[in-house]
């Protein structure tokens, strides 16, 4: 058994946050059935053509789901997807703020029908408040939750390299999810979850938010360096390419100081005798490291750190991670099916003992649309 089988979930859902979370339900086990306009679909299956033919992030984040198209417009539609919510574990959906409502598909009306439903709404600002009805994609999300202040370098703010509040919003629904599932064990009711991906963002925002209230300034954009911790990111080596490092504790700072700097007296050196002093200095600090690693390439450095004991990695691009060698190690890569054949995909990170990870195909538009209607005895669309 997987952990979540007999689960049935159904997914009213588009993007990136919702089917991010409801396709970690389905690793586990769980049947999702995913919603979808007639024709084309989610419109992230029109983002990009990259994975032989289809969108990367509907590749990423709709497998071992049922698609099934409905008109939610027209009477039949909005009957059907209201007699599938009758018979569900979990309905999710991240239309726009005010849609599911005007359709009938409020936590009040369907859990009046079935209250052991658990309804999850996940939305840009959560309902309320000046910000409700206000679009949100993820760029803006990072924007209004700060993350684009503090991330990028001194001279230029930058965005995060994915979906970062997406992402954020989907595991909070994810994770809300498996707790209301346990919740209604012993009492048999169901619940109703909000996630917007400004409170989500803004939770992961926990150190700079702190940092700056009350340490009076935020904390600087350093780039792939760090604002508070000394030394720590990209060090430049002899041959032009960068070791990336990073010290935790006065310990590690002694140890890297002797076995990897040959210099032990500079971790008594007053600029740099704490990590807050180090930080204060870390230019200093800097010329001081690069100027012994410019002996070596970059390797020999990553392998002297490693033999120290010093967290330490080299830049990899994603070819590089496709071919990471501890993922091969590990057998963390399966095949799985597609519209347009065989792909690989990492596995589920959580691996659970004696249970397989369910890797079924990603859905073609409406795949499924007969065959769940008939099902749960529904009527075809007209």
């Amino acid at each position: 058994m997987n952990p979540l089988d007999g689960l049935t979930v159904v997914a009213l859902e588009q993007a990136v946050a919702a089917p991010f979370a409801t396709r970690q339900l389905a690793d586990l086990g769980a049947r999702v059935i995913k919603i979808e306009r007639p024709g084309a679909g989610d419109f992230a299956r029109g983002y990009d053509e990259t994975v032989h033919g289809m969108a990367s992030h509907f590749v990423w984040l709709n497998r071992s789901k049922e698609s099934v198209c409905l008109d939610l417009k027209s009477d039949h539609g909005r009957a059907a997807i209201q007699a599938l919510a009758r018979q569900a574990d979990v309905f999710i959906q991240n239309l726009a703020p005010g849609a599911a409502d005007r359709l009938g598909l409020s936590a009040d009306e369907l859990r009046a029908d079935n209250p052991g439903l658990i309804h999850v709404s996940v939305s840009g600002y959560g309902p309320g408040g000046p910000y409700s009805r206000k679009k949100a994609y993820d760029l803006l999300v990072q924007c209004e939750a700060g993350l684009v202040s503090v991330t990028g370098t001194e001279d230029e703010p930058s965005k995060a390299g994915i979906s970062v509040a997406d992402i954020a919003a989907g595991m909070y629904a994810f994770t809300g999810v498996l707790t209301a599932v346990i919740q209604r064990g012993p009492t048999g009711e169901g619940a109703t979850i909000e996630v917007s991906m400004l409170e989500a963002l803004a939770e992961w925002m926990g150190y700079p938010l702190n940092y700056a209230m009350y340490g009076g300034t935020p904390p600087a954009r350093t780039g792939a360096r760090h604002a508070s911790i000394s030394p720590y990111g990209p060090f430049r080596c002899g041959d032009g390419r960068r070791v990336f490092l990073g010290i935790q504790n006065e310990r590690e700072w002694a140890l890297f100081c002797d076995r990897i700097l040959g210099a032990p007296e500079l971790a008594a050196d007053p600029r740099f005798a704490r990590n807050s002093l180090r930080a204060e200095h870390d230019a200093e600090l800097r010329g001081e490291i690069e100027k012994i690693f410019a002996a070596d390439p970059a390797e020999q450095v990553a392998d002297r750190l490693e033999e120290a004991g010093i967290a330490n990695a080299l830049l990899r691009d994603m070819n590089g991670l496709a071919a990471h060698s501890q993922l091969r190690a590990r057998g963390r890569w399966q095949s799985y099916d597609s519209p347009a054949g065989p792909l690989q995909a990492l596995i589920p990170p959580a691996t659970f003992d004696g249970a397989t990870p369910v890797m079924n195909p990603i859905p073609g538009v409406g795949e499924h649309t007969g065959a769940v209607l008939a099902e749960f005895g529904l009527p075809p669309a007209p």
